[in-house]
């Protein structure tokens, strides 16, 4: 029998046609949206000065399993993918485990991340829809980056709100963003009423990417033909980034493989969303019951873990509708830890209801333990991982260590969704040894889970 090749790539022809909608699988869907202003659920017609037209419908859209990918979007794609599946035999045999490790890689574009398969799905709409701008927010700034790409290819002007934290750890995103012909602005900034707000209640603080999206909506309404995009937690975004696991799942079949645990880092749940969506159905539909989905989140921000599962805003200048999902309460302030990705309080309402109805579990992890496997893999696979990515790898290292224990030669997938180049900081803190982990206590959870608006 042949060696199973280390990078298995399909052509073009047998790139996904369609994006594949987790939703129309689910036995439960997740609860509706809430305006925040009534609590009653939320219309399209609520959501259409926020989002774009073709968006509001999908993001509504629980019933049709697969929605066409426009052909504009999909001649996009071809810049970069079909993305590659990869077996990491050297890090199984740094292991010594019987495990196989396989990691699906989205890394082979400038942002350096999957998020570029939302930005050019979203991009395009909203040039289809005759809009002129766009604004966002952005943690670790691949989403931020990945929009400005899209927005440079489709012509459009982007504002980024980049959490300020990372927009002072990573001045090399600023760049790239900058490149692309976007603007950039420290969040939370004094360019807000919402930003001024935040900035008088939190002096000092750091940011985080509830309140630049609050920020981020904030402008987007007040200006003509501008609407706000999220790159992360919302359905359509999930639905978009679907392109992941079903690439993965045909790659796997041409090898004869199927994973036995699926394993994603968890902020806003896009990658852990779109690498296991293709997966999961087989689990819904009970033809593969057993499958263990795992979702990665970093110790200082456990939304899954500790959180609660409540309606709370998805912003921190509570302007967005209200979301019944995992989260440690909108106000909460996440602590500087390197993942900026991560630093979300809230989780997908998609993958929140699947934790809640038992089809996946989470683990949270030390920033310090993630480094140590990110360091461990870039030794053996030749890749920079970026610290979100590098939850993923912790999770599948320590899986594929229990293998040895048991000797079970179970198949692993993970998503390295992210490359580390622009987080040499981190790497350089962790390699020092100046890299601390920070864990909130109970009571700070509690006066953050306090805050969450009382829903009858």
């Amino acid at each position: 029998m042949s060696k199973i090749p280390y990078r298995t790539y399909l052509t073009e022809e047998e790139m996904p046609r369609q994006w594949y909608n987790l939703r129309a699988d689910m036995k439960e869907q997740p609860d509706v949206y809430l305006h925040p202003g009534t609590h009653q659920p939320i219309t399209r017609e609520d959501m259409l000065p926020i989002f774009c037209d073709e968006l509001c419908d999908q993001e509504l859209n629980s019933t049709d399993r697969y929605i066409d990918i426009p052909e504009e979007v999909q001649e996009f794609y071809k810049i970069y993918r079909p993305a590659p599946l990869i077996r990491a035999y050297n890090l199984e045999k740094a292991l010594d485990t019987p495990a196989k490790i396989y990691y699906k890689f989205e890394g082979n574009n400038t942002s350096g991340s999957h998020k570029l398969n939302s930005a050019a799905a979203q991009v395009y709409y909203a040039k289809k829809q005759g809009l002129t701008s766009l604004t966002t927010e952005t943690g670790a700034g691949q989403w931020g980056t990945a929009l400005s790409m899209a927005c440079a290819y489709f012509g459009l002007d982007l504002t980024v709100y980049m959490v300020k934290v990372s927009y002072e750890q990573k001045p090399f995103r600023k760049a790239v963003i900058h490149t692309f012909g976007a603007d950039v602005i420290p969040s939370p900034s004094d360019t807000t009423e919402v930003g001024r707000a935040i900035l008088k209640a939190h002096p000092g603080t750091g940011g985080s990417l509830g309140c630049a999206i609050s920020e981020a909506i904030e402008t987007a309404t007040h200006q003509k033909g501008c609407r706000y995009v999220l790159g992360s937690v919302l359905n359509q975004v999930v639905l978009h980034q679907s392109i992941i696991g079903l690439e993965s799942k045909i790659a796997m079949e041409k090898l004869g493989e199927y994973p036995d645990i699926v394993i994603g880092c968890a902020g806003g749940g896009s990658n852990l969303g779109g690498l296991m969506g293709a997966f999961m159905k087989d689990k819904l539909d009970g033809s593969r019951p057993q499958t263990d989905f795992i979702a990665v989140e970093p110790a200082s921000c456990p939304s899954l873990t500790r959180g609660r599962y409540a309606y709370d805003f998805c912003d921190t200048g509570h302007v967005t509708p209200l979301a019944r999902m995992y989260t440690l309460g909108s106000d909460f302030m996440p602590s500087a830890n390197h993942a900026g990705g991560l630093r979300y309080h809230g989780m997908s309402p998609i993958l929140s209801k699947l934790y809640h109805d038992g089809y996946m579990r989470a683990v949270s992890v030390e920033q310090t333990k993630v480094f140590e496997a990110a360091v461990q893999f870039a030794k053996c696979e030749t890749i920079l991982p970026a610290p979100e990515s590098a939850h993923a790898i912790r999770v599948a290292v320590d899986e594929a260590l229990r293998c040895r224990e048991s000797g079970e030669s179970k198949t692993i997938l993970f998503g390295l969704t992210g490359t580390g180049y622009f987080d040499m900081n981190a790497y350089t803190s962790y390699l020092e040894g100046k890299m601390s982990d920070y864990i909130p206590t109970d009571e700070e959870l509690q006066k953050s889970f306090d805050t969450l608006p009382k829903i009858g």
